[in-house]
C-alpha cells in the first residue's frame, strides 16, 4: 500500500461493517494503563512503519492501546457502546493521519489527545441534545455483580463493589475536563507532565483542577470513607 492510498483506506479488519464497526476484541495482556516508557517507544517504532503503509503494525498498536483508549472513554461517557465507537473513530484518525505523523512526542501524548477532542465533542453534543433517558443510561450500564452474603467474605465483597459503583458514579458528575484529568490520573497512570500536554493545561493549573476534583469526590464518597462530607 502506497503513502497516498494509506489515508483513505483503514486495514480490513478495521472496515466499516453493516450497522457497526467492531473494535478488535481488547488484549488481556496489556491491561489498560501498563503502557512504560519501553512500550511507548515500541508504539512510535510501530507508528513510523504504520506511516509506510503496515497493516501488520498497525493492528499490534490497536492491540496494544485499544483497552485503555476504551476503558477511558467509557469512564467519560458511561457507555460501553460509545466507548467501542469513539474508540474505534481515534483508531481510524490514527491510521489517517499515520502519512502526517512525526516524533514531536510520547505516542500516548498524541493517541490521548485524539482521544480527548473526540470524547469532548460527543460530551458535548450529549449537552446540546439533552436527550439522553434514565432508561438508556440504565440499559448502557454494565451487568450488576450479585454478591452471594451466604459465601465467606461476601460483606466485604460487597461493601467493595458499592465503594467502586459510588466512585464511578462520582467521577461520572465531575467536569468533563476534571474528569478526563481524573482518569488520566488514577486509572491510566499517566505523569502530570504528559497529561499536562494532552488537556492544554500548565503543571500548577493542572495540579489544582484534581485538587478540586478530588475534592468533590470525597465529598460525594464521605460515607464509604469514614468520613463526613463536607
Amino acid at each position: 500500500m502506497t503513502t497516498a492510498s494509506l489515508a483513505d483506506a483503514p486495514p480490513a479488519f478495521f472496515m466499516p461493517q453493516p450497522e457497526r464497526i467492531p473494535c478488535p476484541a481488547p488484549t488481556p495482556a496489556i491491561p489498560a494503563g501498563a503502557v512504560d516508557e519501553s512500550s511507548d517507544e515500541e508504539s512510535v517504532r510501530l507508528m513510523l512503519r504504520v506511516r509506510e503503509g503496515d497493516e501488520k503494525a498497525f493492528e499490534r498498536l490497536v492491540e496494544i492501546h485499544q483497552g485503555a483508549v476504551v476503558g477511558t472513554v467509557y469512564r467519560m461517557l458511561n457507555s460501553l457502546d460509545d466507548a467501542h465507537d469513539i474508540a474505534q473513530q481515534v483508531f481510524i484518525r490514527v491510521w489517517r493521519s499515520a502519512p502526517r505523523y512525526e516524533v514531536t512526542a510520547k505516542f500516548t501524548t498524541w493517541l490521548y489527545t485524539i482521544t480527548r477532542n473526540l470524547v469532548f465533542n460527543e460530551t458535548r453534543r450529549r449537552s446540546r441534545r439533552k436527550e439522553v433517558s434514565i432508561e438508556q443510561e440504565n440499559e448502557d450500564d454494565p451487568p450488576k455483580h450479585f454478591v452471594d452474603l451466604s459465601v465467606a467474605g461476601a460483606d466485604e465483597n460487597l461493601v467493595k463493589s458499592e465503594f467502586h459503583d459510588a466512585l464511578d458514579k462520582a467521577i461520572a458528575a465531575l467536569p468533563e475536563k476534571q474528569r478526563l484529568a481524573v482518569i488520566l490520573r488514577g486509572k491510566q497512570d499517566l505523569p502530570y507532565e504528559e497529561i499536562c500536554v494532552i488537556l492544554k493545561m500548565s503543571l500548577p493549573a493542572l495540579k489544582s483542577l484534581l485538587f478540586r476534583a478530588r475534592n468533590e469526590l470525597r465529598k460525594h464518597l464521605g460515607q464509604h470513607l469514614g468520613e463526613a462530607a463536607d
